[in-house]
């Protein structure tokens, strides 16, 4: 198969499930968002996808980023920095996000303790896992030395 064709089947089928068709403006901004690997707010998916196709509209962008998200091909990444990001999801392994409180910067990273602290309170509490998002807020490097005025 090719780059992005088990997204497009995926897409196309949660499309055909509810009764609509894969466009050729859709098939652009999956393309767009598929070449980004990385976390990206709408406005920058519209400026790739008008890289991909000049016509296309910015709703049929931010309409188009909501159904791969609904399709489990993407998910909101950080939501509450700012402008809405999203990454990748569909064959990307979980991780959890450091946020840079100055530069926006982020930075995934996976630790195995807070993993398994995360069980231990799902087990304490009981509860059934579904899912978890963690984002921890601070200052990177640069900005903490701009803060402080060293």
């Amino acid at each position: 198969m090719g780059i992005g064709a088990e997204e497009r089947l995926i897409l196309e089928d949660y499309l055909r499930e509810r009764g609509q068709k894969m466009t050729r403006p859709r098939e652009t901004v999956l393309e767009a968002f598929l070449k980004l690997e990385r976390h990206v707010t709408a406005e920058e998916l519209f400026a790739a996808a008008q890289r991909l196709d000049p016509s296309i509209g910015q709703a049929t962008v931010f309409r188009t980023i909501k159904l791969l998200a609904d399709a489990g091909l993407a998910r909101e990444a950080c939501p509450d920095e700012g402008a809405r990001r999203y990454e990748h999801s569909y064959k990307h392994e979980h991780h959890d996000h450091l946020v840079c409180l100055g530069c926006g910067a982020i930075v995934e990273f996976k630790d195995p303790a807070i993993e398994r602290a995360q069980d231990a309170i799902y087990v304490k509490y009981g509860y059934r896992p579904s899912n978890h998002r963690l984002e921890l807020e601070g200052y990177c490097p640069v900005c903490a030395k701009k803060k402080v005025g060293v």
